[in-house]
Order: C-alpha cells, then structure tokens, then sequence
C-alpha cells in the first residue's frame, strides 16, 4: 500500500499567505494607550462620600486618603457637637 501526498503550497507562497493574513490581524488589533477610554476620576469629596457609602468609617477614610479626620468630616457635612 503506498500513499501519495502532494504538497500544493511551495514554500514562498506559503510565507506570502502567512504575511497577508499576520498584516490584516495587525490592522484588527486596537491600539491601546495608557488609561482606559471608561476611566472616571472622582474628585476628593466624591471619593470621601463613596467610601462612606460603602460602609467605612470616617477614620478609615481619613487614613486611606491622607486626609486629616476634620477634613473627612467636612466633605460629609458632620459637624461636632460641643
């Protein structure tokens, strides 16, 4: 029993296809850059308010922020009783 098998690509027309088909993938490829396109700065009140929101404590925010408590404590409209 024999098998013929017959290559019908040559190797230039090989390396051709390859270049066509690697060059229309590069031209799918989005370019990409250094922050994403649905990034939302908050402003300093906004991320005070979020995280108090999620259940934080008013020290916890002053310390996760570099913000002194009185500071917190004014974004959230807390005021001290004396």
């Amino acid at each position: 029993m024999s098998i013929s098998i017959s290559n019908s690509f040559s190797p230039a027309s090989f390396a051709a296809a390859n270049a066509v088909s690697n060059s229309a993938s590069a031209q799918k490829t989005p370019q990409t850059t250094n922050e994403p396109a649905d990034t939302v700065q908050l402003s300093q009140s906004q991320r005070v308010h979020q995280l108090y929101k999620q259940g934080q404590r008013v020290s916890q925010i002053a310390s996760g922020l570099s913000l002194t408590v009185a500071a917190v404590n004014s974004y959230l409209g807390i005021t001290n009783a004396k």
